[in-house]
């Protein structure tokens, strides 16, 4: 892989974590702080197609941690990685948490169910595409996850 483009995946990794599973995470209405895990992984390029495959061999974050009240999309600090982006945009709207930011040259947009915790990342930048499909859970007022 070669070496923009692991940085490229790795911003992404850091803006995206979230997108539909399998299985039912718990109800995220009005909860200020979730965790989202990354299922899946696709990258795109003109040249290239895409690739789709674990989100780990893109570095995608296993977690990152939204809280809505600071705007603030960050990784885990079991992960290591130490990464937070800002993001500009949120929105509740019929049942979804719409989020978007731009960073390094970079665009994202989460969409998150709140029902069900499913969610859709899309991270775009000039000749290249991340989406990350995953499952997000209400983090608790005391900080456990």
């Amino acid at each position: 892989m070669t070496r923009a483009r692991m940085g490229i995946l790795a911003a992404a990794a850091g803006l995206m974590a979230l997108a539909p599973s399998t299985s039912r995470a718990d109800v995220l209405t009005g909860h200020p702080r979730i965790l989202c895990t990354a299922v899946q992984a696709t990258v795109c390029s003109p040249e290239g197609g895409c690739t789709m495959g674990s989100p780990w061999d893109y570095n995608v974050p296993q977690f990152i941690e939204i809280d809505f009240d600071q705007k603030m999309l960050s990784t885990t600090k079991a992960s290591g990685q130490d990464r937070s982006t800002p993001f500009k945009n949120l929105e509740r709207n019929e049942g979804k948490i719409f989020l978007q930011g731009v960073e390094r040259g970079r665009a994202f947009s989460f969409v998150i169910d709140e029902a069900s915790g499913d969610a859709s990342i899309a991270v775009a930048r000039q000749g290249m595409t991340v989406s990350v499909f995953g499952a997000c859970t209400p983090i608790d007022s005391h900080g456990a996850h």
